[in-house]
């Protein structure tokens, strides 16, 4: 399958060479700020996200079967990143937990479990990303304005209003401020500008930023060394050698290394998961992307990114779309966005440096408000409270726990639902009126699957049919499985019904699997 595959591509690679190469550019222009903007959320170092864009570009692409993808640090793992440097103490530990989940993604992969998308509800999921993305807007309105998260949630002095005006109002800068403002608006306003929309809208907010931070240089709205983008500027091999960081292998047994491990391995796997399905959805071809293998050639971008010091990556729907809207054919264009990333690293990143951070802020802003519009709570309401419920529990627990609690509190919600549609769809009921009597026949179907879990509805059910009803036939030719305990309701009942003299009809009510009698058939009129 891989050698197929890889033939496929270099094949077509310099005939798709002029839409791919420049769809490169336009997808390196939106991933620098994001690969920037995530890392800087995240708490790492901003060296990591680079690299991870670009390990995310140049390994995973070149082992991907999916031909419009584009892997990189991804917002959605911002709160799990965030949350386990803090909770491990030190960066190298968590590169080591990043690394075992890419090595467990690879097992994944190799194992076929790339269906596990498919067994999470999607109201837990779309709950999910929109709880990310509030998690996000919450963390970077500090530095839409200028301030430090410090700043902006420090409350011990004065307290309340107070407070808030001493730490936050008095700390303000407004330079930064209108940097945020003006790119946010740039954001919202850039994609429907017709002809110019063709330059990716980050871009513009990136250039935007440069330009304002020179311009308020000797003015009130000045900003300090603090409110830009630091990353190393290397001058020779050696020091660029220096910006990697690796793993502390002596953290190997420490459980919290491991389950932090499993939580990044699950939850990138579904997020990437996700995004490929959405990106063929994308594809004019309509290709299909192997999803085992998607999570093979993630699991071992991984394990490349924990070991060299960068960030968990995952498959990004933000540069996908914008590969796929560029005019991308194949993954050519993801291979050579990697390498535009390396070469501005090596080649540019006094230019970088010059980036506000207000910029990146609302890069984010906009990202998290995308996850989190309120047409999505909108659309999660029409399709029913069983819908909607699942995904607003999942939101506020996430928002308020961490990821991975609010997402167990987000399947047993809609476990519940689950469960509660099931008990409810085992059986049709149908009263006829018998011709020139007074007497009704009840004609109780059972469903194709009859489980346990539809025994006590059953039940109720028969012991509460109208005084009017004299015959009852239960229909179960349609059943490929009526579990034993649901038959010993059927047979309790039975006996009931000719104990008061009733009509009773069991019609291939009996235990089956697969749709096969595994005892005589039972039909018996009374």
């Amino acid at each position: 399958m891989f050698g197929t595959r890889t033939s496929a591509f270099l094949k077509l690679s310099k005939r798709d060479l002029k839409y791919d190469f420049p769809a490169s550019i336009v997808v390196f222009l939106v991933a620098l700020p994001l690969c920037l903007g995530i890392a800087m959320a995240s708490g790492a170092p901003l060296f990591a996200g680079i690299l991870t864009g670009i390990i995310g570009g140049i390994v995973v692409a070149s082992i991907s079967g999916s031909p419009l993808s584009v892997s990189g640090p991804a917002a959605g793992l911002t709160v799990i990143v965030l949350g386990a440097i803090e909770q491990l103490g030190a960066y190298e530990t968590f590169i080591l937990a990043v690394l075992i989940a890419g090595a467990i993604q690879l097992v994944l992969g190799i194992i076929k479990a790339g269906m596990i998308g498919n067994y999470f509800p999607s109201s837990v999921i779309l709950g999910m990303l929109a709880a990310i993305g509030i998690t996000i807007i919450l963390k970077q309105i500090p530095l839409a304005f200028g301030l430090s998260e410090t700043n902006a949630f420090d409350f011990e002095n004065g307290g309340g209003i107070t407070a808030f005006t001493n730490t936050v109002i008095s700390n303000v800068n407004w330079g930064a401020t209108i940097i945020c403002f003006l790119s946010l608006a740039v954001l919202i306003f850039w994609p429907s500008i017709k002809k110019l929309n063709k330059i990716p809208a980050p871009l513009i907010v990136v250039l935007l930023g440069v330009g304002l931070g020179f311009a308020f240089q000797g003015t009130s709205f000045a900003l300090t060394q603090g409110h830009f983008v630091n990353i190393p500027v290397v001058s020779s091999f050696a020091e660029f050698q220096g910006l990697f960081i690796f793993p502390d292998f002596t953290q190997i047994f420490n459980k919290e290394v491991w389950i932090v491990a499993f939580t990044i391995a699950i939850i990138a796997s579904l997020e990437t998961l996700l995004s490929i399905e959405a990106v063929d959805k994308l594809d004019p071809l309509k290709r299909n992307s192997p999803t085992n293998r998607e999570l093979i050639a993630q699991g071992i971008g991984n394990i490349t990114s924990g070991f060299l010091g960068g960030l968990p990556m995952t498959s990004v729907i933000v540069r996908s779309s914008a590969n796929a809207n560029a005019g991308a054919k194949t993954r050519q264009s993801a291979i050579l966005h990697g390498l535009w990333l390396l070469v501005a690293l090596l080649a540019i990143p006094s230019i970088i440096n010059l980036i506000p951070l207000a910029g990146l802020a609302a890069i984010l802003l906009h990202t998290g408000y995308k996850l989190a519009k309120p047409a999505l709570f909108k659309q999660m309401l029409v399709k029913g409270l069983d819908q909607f419920i699942p995904f607003v529990v999942t939101v506020v627990a996430v928002v308020f726990t961490d990821l991975l609690t609010g997402v167990g509190i987000g399947i047993l919600v809609a476990t519940f639902y689950i469960l509660r549609a099931n008990m409810h769809n085992a059986y049709h009921l149908n009263i006829k009126s018998t011709d020139h009597s007074d007497n009704e026949t009840a004609v109780i179907t059972l469903a194709e699957e009859v489980t346990f879990l539809n025994k006590a509805p059953i039940q109720q059910k028969l012991y509460n049919l109208p005084k009017s009803v004299k015959s009852i036939i239960i229909d179960g030719q349609k059943s490929k499985f009526i579990d034993k305990d649901v038959i010993d309701v059927i047979k309790d009942f039975e006996q009931n019904a000719i104990s008061k003299g009733l009509e009773i009809e069991l019609n291939d009510v009996t235990y089956k699997r697969n749709g096969i009698a595994k005892k005589q058939k039972l039909k018996k009129v009374v």
